[in-house]
């Protein structure tokens, strides 16, 4: 997670990188990110109607703060793929180039993505190439496989951010884990399709759960293998092949508004 001060959600103020305004993937609403280097995060504003913040030795005094916090971009992007594809029933759907799947009415935001989307989208779409242009084209069985290595990344980390999870069955693990990426997912098709995969109840899967530190739902473009996911594997491995150590979880890191909150108490 990233701290941000900002004078407005449009100006890139002290922040370094783009501010894209694009579509939340689940409610479709205008939202706020960062692009920075390749990675997207998403932008969360807080702000006091009294007081200031206090940060460090820095003082916020309108009471604004902004905080990122790192997001696939595969979530992103997936809403735009599936309508794109004009999928009908059991047909796959069409092929189309990749220029025209980010261009995106009213959301130019889309195209600063194009660098990263070719290479990222490949993992849960077919692709074909005519000439020097890609076609690609939503493929449902590679984007269940991703969620599921989703998933079980979830799974791993739930248990090392609260004593309550570490004591808790599997299945409900699981089924929190879903509820997390349901925060990035349309209710159809995509968390119906998983939640039928899992044999979960739609609904229960719907709840968000109730846990002050949520890990950041993030992947690097080499994270994700589909052979790898299909067989449930545990490692990572770079583009060479070598084995690369699992990502330590930050134990420390406590609710943002409690945190937000007592910064406010100790600036007054």
């Amino acid at each position: 997670m990233r701290l941000l001060v900002a004078p407005d959600p449009e100006a890139t103020g002290n922040c370094v990188g783009r501010l894209l305004s694009l579509r939340h993937p689940k409610s479709g609403n205008t939202t706020c990110y960062l692009f920075d280097n390749g990675d997207l995060q998403e932008i969360h504003w807080f702000k006091q109607s009294y007081g200031s913040w206090f940060l460090g030795d820095y003082i916020c005094e309108d009471g604004r703060l902004y905080a990122a916090t790192p997001v696939d971009p595969v979530f992103i992007l997936l809403p735009i793929f599936e309508e794109a594809r004009m999928k009908k029933g059991d047909d796959p759907g069409k092929f189309r180039r990749l220029d025209e799947i980010i261009f995106v009415d009213g959301y130019p935001g889309y195209q600063h993505l194009s660098s990263i989307a070719e290479k990222l989208m490949q993992v849960v779409c077919d692709f074909k190439e005519i000439g020097l242009t890609k076609f690609f084209r939503l493929n449902d069985s590679k984007v269940l496989a991703w969620l599921h290595y989703k998933v079980c990344q979830l799974k791993r980390t739930l248990p090392t951010l609260d004593k309550n999870y570490a004591a808790q069955d599997e299945k409900d693990t699981l089924a929190d884990a879903v509820s997390i990426l349901g925060e990035y997912l349309k209710d159809e098709p995509w968390l119906k399709l998983l939640c039928s995969n899992l044999k979960l109840d739609l609904q229960v899967a719907a709840k968000a759960p109730d846990i002050e530190t949520l890990p950041a739902i993030e992947s690097s473009p080499a994270s994700f293998n589909p052979i790898q996911g299909k067989r449930g594997g545990d490692k990572r491995t770079t583009r060479s092949g070598r084995e690369t150590k699992k990502a330590k979880v930050e134990m420390d890191t406590r609710n943002i508004k409690e945190m937000f909150c007592r910064a406010s108490r100790r600036g007054k």
